[in-house]
């Protein structure tokens, strides 16, 4: 009986010790370059990015594939300043914990949305945070 619960302790430990935690946001290594108009932000999904304009906000979901299943999708495809506010690196999205969604930051006047990509359309969605 002794060595059993020993045994079970030891085993519980081991499992504790290596399990992974989910709840750190995801790496996304960018360039500072804010010259550049589009850019691709990872998501959790090895085969998923989001392709924004910096200079207006606009996003779109690109799928790549080794077989047939690559595509392009828009996820907002409404400009979020006018023409003359348009400025290369203005817009720029940060991962969350949660797989599907990022913030949308506009780093000029602080504006703030909540991006949220995924395979069925109807769950697509890019709300304001205010």
């Amino acid at each position: 009986m002794k060595t059993f619960f020993f045994t079970s302790i030891f085993a519980l430990t081991t499992m504790l010790t290596f399990a992974q935690s989910t709840s750190q946001p995801p790496i996304q290594n960018i360039s500072t370059d804010s010259t550049a108009v589009y850019r691709l932000f990872a998501t959790n999904n090895t085969y998923n990015f989001i392709k924004l304009n910096t200079r207006n906000g606009q996003m779109w979901q690109v799928q790549w594939s080794l077989k047939d299943n690559q595509f392009e999708t828009t996820l907002s495809d409404i400009s979020r300043v006018t023409k003359d506010e348009e400025k290369n690196g203005r817009f720029f999205l940060y991962p969350t914990t949660n797989t599907y969604n990022f913030i949308l930051l506009d780093q000029i006047d602080g504006r703030a949305w909540q991006v949220q990509w995924n395979f069925d359309a109807e769950k697509r969605m890019v709300t304001r945070i205010y």
